[in-house]
């Protein structure tokens, strides 16, 4: 297709061209430093998919997802051709779905050599390229501006899918989330529709003696990946996964982590992951004399994130499979501090928090949020998903009653008092919180009045008055009105889409 490719390059050699290619530098324990300013997030008002014959049917289309005409894509398409055709290109064949019987080949052709090394950290190397065959291709420009006028774009950022071609462009943005995003919401089609295999924005882990899985829903910055890399539980996956007929699989091959104010302590597999030769950190503050690395600065964004593979950390379920999940938790960062930090659902609050997504955007993740914003996502994957929305739901709900799986609700957001009053729940309650429901170690609840949700009277390790959220809030009034509100909104969202 081009005339100088650079094919599946290792590692190594990927950190050489970039480091060499001036696209990063090297930090003092290893790790690619580099910079995507001024897109340091996803750009979902960019991404469009292409409206023909057949996506026309099944694509649930929105403000989501935003039509392009196939006319539109092939002009741009020729643009993205004659430009990378006259530059070095690396090309990475991968597989995304841990799976055997799932495993869909992936081509990405990209400009950029640190690029190539995300594709290579974030998905499955092929044991051989023999046999391999490609099913999805990605062409990848980061640095190739489109003109609205002249290309039908909106901006500079282009994500076009183009689901009948299997092929994806991507250009204007340099922001790497945006090539595992479009891959998985192909996926996020593909298996649903085509093999009637749910697919969940989720991560997951495995108790190591029984073998029992658990699984964690949520959008990005919500604690997904926090909580599923457990040092005395293997991970399975930490953003993306399948439930097929026997059980859960892995879409990725690696982590794409928010790290910032990563503290050592409490994530240490995260941060020995991040800090190691091969691993990317994206838009994370660096002194350029001495290589040392500020976690704690926002200087460039909120949304700083570490890309390495799952063979980094120490505690990985090998073929990253599990079977049918005993629990399921649905990750809420609330910033209006209202909800409990556990709470166990039952019959309709299963449906109703799953199709209302209640939880914040937090500042980085998409471009122009500065501070944690309340926000409605069905299934904690409305910008992933092109079909409609009931489709997973009433997948999900089938599969949680046929195999009597426990569902939770996790506010991993803020307590006594909203965001700017209370503060953020401090990580090792969580943990505590999670493993107690998973380990069967609470024995009683109590009712609270606002949710009508049940919430533990009692768990080790964990202040009793914040089970209960009420009764670690001074105002007792305010906090009233705020979940009334909070409340009536989680309903009103979800009535979108109740049958």
């Amino acid at each position: 297709m081009f005339p100088r490719v650079r094919r599946n390059l290792h590692r190594a050699v990927l950190v050489e061209e970039a480091v060499k290619g001036g696209y990063g530098l090297l930090a003092d324990f290893g790790s690619l430093v580099v910079d995507t300013t001024p897109y340091t997030g996803r750009s979902p008002r960019d991404r469009f998919i292409v409206r023909d014959e057949m996506t026309d049917t099944f694509v649930h289309w929105s403000d989501i997802n935003q039509p392009v005409s196939a006319e539109t894509y092939d002009r741009l398409r020729r643009k993205v051709l004659g430009y990378l055709f006259g530059r070095e290109v690396y090309l990475q064949q991968v597989y995304a779905g841990s799976h055997p019987s799932y495993r869909v080949g992936v081509e990405v052709y990209t400009e950029s050599p640190w690029h190539a090394l995300f594709v290579r950290n974030m998905f499955l190397s092929p044991k051989s390229y023999g046999d391999f065959s490609p099913h999805i291709r990605i062409l990848h420009a980061p640095y190739l501006k489109a003109n609205p006028e002249e290309d039908g774009t909106r901006s500079e950022a282009f994500i076009i899918l183009n689901f009948s071609r299997r092929e994806f462009l991507i250009g204007g943005t340099a922001y790497a989330g945006e090539v595992k995003k479009a891959v998985f919401t192909y996926l996020n089609y593909y298996y649903p529709h085509l093999h009637n295999v749910l697919s969940m924005h989720a991560g997951a882990n495995m108790g190591k003696e029984r073998g029992d899985v658990a699984v964690f829903f949520g959008l990005s910055g919500t604690g997904k990946t926090t909580l599923s890399t457990d040092p005395r539980r293997p991970i399975i996956g930490d953003d993306e996964l399948g439930w097929a007929e026997d059980g859960i699989f892995n879409f990725e091959g690696g982590c794409y982590a928010k790290v910032i104010r990563i503290d050592p302590q409490h994530e240490p597999g995260i941060y020995r992951a991040s800090t190691r030769f091969g691993a990317i950190l994206e838009n994370v503050v660096m002194d350029p004399e001495t290589r040392l690395v500020d976690f704690d600065s926002d200087e460039k964004t909120e949304n700083t994130r570490a890309s390495y593979p799952l063979s980094f950390l120490d505690n990985v379920v090998p073929d990253a499979r599990g079977g049918h999940p005993e629990n399921i938790f649905f990750l809420s960062l609330d910033a209006y501090g209202v909800l409990p930090p556990l709470a166990k659902l039952e019959g309709e609050q299963i449906e109703v928090f799953f199709l209302a997504g209640y939880t914040s955007k937090i500042a980085g993740t998409e471009r122009g949020i500065k501070e944690p914003q309340p926000t409605f996502s069905i299934g904690f994957a409305e910008p992933f998903l092109p079909l409609h929305p009931r489709v997973y739901a009433d997948m999900l709900f089938e599969k949680v009653r046929r195999h009597n799986t426990a569902v939770w609700l996790v506010n991993t957001g803020w307590v006594r008092g909203p965001y700017g009053e209370g503060e953020r729940i401090p990580l090792p309650y969580t943990r505590r919180l999670v493993n107690a429901a998973i380990n069967d170690e609470i024995t009683e609840y109590e009712r609270e009045p606002h949710f009508g949700l049940l919430v533990p009277k009692a768990v080790e390790g964990v202040p009793s008055e914040l089970l209960y959220p009420e009764r670690a809030w001074r105002d007792k009034r305010r906090y009233g009105e705020l979940a009334r509100k909070i409340r009536a909104m989680i309903e009103e969202n979800a009535k979108r889409w109740l049958k």
